[in-house]
């Protein structure tokens, strides 16, 4: 089978459409931003790379009709998008918890667990481009997948890429109309729940750098009033593939207090980025030190945490480059030791930067 990496037809040097006479290098060029829009629409990192891989073999396999009318990218976003349509056609929606129309539970509920639904994943910083108005933020994430695909297409297109009605109607084999049209409907929705495009900012302040430490800590102690502290009040905990979802940071403390199995010195966490957001690794002392327990990806607003998404798949310990395990002696803080494997799988992140890359 003719892969992506192999040359297209040869284009003269100078014409409009030369950049594709080079596929490893387009590739590599465009990859991440492609990326992050396949996760966009599909909610899935996994699925995303795979949507990537045959926009670029929808590519190499078009190269030759490419006439230059726009640019390489905008090319590249047109059968992207055309892909995940295609792709998103008869397959449900990937909701968090708290979007599939259930109400807050308690604490001290029974917890329900539900492997059928297709969750939303998070998505490593490592794999996509982070930019101002190039949002990924989690709780924008799940609100596009309440859209309809086409709409979810529309108001990526127009909101986030910048693109005009005429551009998104041509990628769409639509009019101008219908693209104005869906768009307001979009736009509805979202409002609805009270989010719009947002501008992911890089890095984190002096506060924030404080409040994370101390979130760190607080899980190392099991120090249940210090992290209620550390919650806003009206925070969000949520945890697929668990339905429930909590509200408050009293709520969430009783949780954490009564439904979690670890006690004093037995949760550290390793830090990492995802969705443009601080995220950890959580784990779980276990007989030959810790095991991969949850990654959390965390919102902070107003210099305490507002929501987070606790995901319980071992899988995501892949997806981010961390620890299988960590040593018994292991403490937050500590540098992860040099003989410490990456968490293996069936899957290698888009660009990821390895453990090993790391020390």
């Amino acid at each position: 089978m003719t892969t992506v990496q192999e040359r297209p037809v040869s284009i003269k040097q100078g014409d409009p459409a030369a950049e594709l006479d080079d596929f490893p290098t387009l590739t590599e060029k465009y990859q991440r931003e492609l990326l992050a829009h396949c996760y966009r629409m599909s909610g899935s990192v996994h699925e995303a790379e795979d949507l990537v891989q045959e926009t670029f073999l929808r590519a190499w396999k078009a190269s030759a009709s490419f006439q230059g009318r726009s640019s390489v990218r905008t090319w590249l976003y047109r059968i992207a998008t055309n892909v995940c349509l295609t792709n998103l056609e008869g397959r449900p929606r990937r909701p968090l918890p708290a979007g599939l129309g259930t109400p807050d539970q308690m604490a001290g509920d029974a917890l329900e667990e539900n492997h059928e639904i297709a969750w939303l994943e998070p998505v490593p910083d490592a794999s996509v481009v982070v930019a101002e108005r190039d949002s990924i933020r989690l709780a924008f994430v799940a609100a596009l997948q309440h859209l309809p695909a086409k709409q979810r297409a529309v108001l990526i297109l127009r909101d986030v890429l910048r693109w005009s009605a005429a551009e998104v109607a041509e990628a769409l084999d639509t009019t101008v109309a219908a693209v104005n049209s869906a768009l307001q409907r979009a736009h509805a929705q979202m409002a609805d729940r009270s989010l719009t495009e947002d501008t992911v900012e890089e890095g984190l302040d002096d506060g924030q750098r404080v409040l994370l430490d101390q979130y760190v800590d607080a899980f190392w102690r099991k120090d249940i009033d210090a992290i209620v502290k550390l919650l806003t009040a009206e925070a969000i905990w949520e945890m697929p593939p668990f339905t429930s979802w909590y509200l408050g940071n009293e709520n969430i403390g009783r949780l954490i207090a009564s439904q979690c199995p670890g006690g004093i010195n037995d949760m550290p966490m390793i830090e990492t980025r995802a969705n443009g957001q601080p995220a950890f690794g959580l784990y779980m002392r276990s007989k030959d030190g810790f095991e991969p327990f949850h990654l959390q990806v965390l919102d902070i607003r107003d210099g305490k945490v507002a929501h987070v998404g606790a995901f319980f798949d071992p899988g995501l310990f892949t997806t981010f480059g961390l620890p299988a395990r960590l040593p018994a002696d292991y403490r937050p803080g500590d540098p992860i030791p040099a003989d410490v494997d990456v968490a293996r799988g069936d899957h290698v992140p888009l660009g990821h930067e390895s453990l090993a890359d790391r020390r």
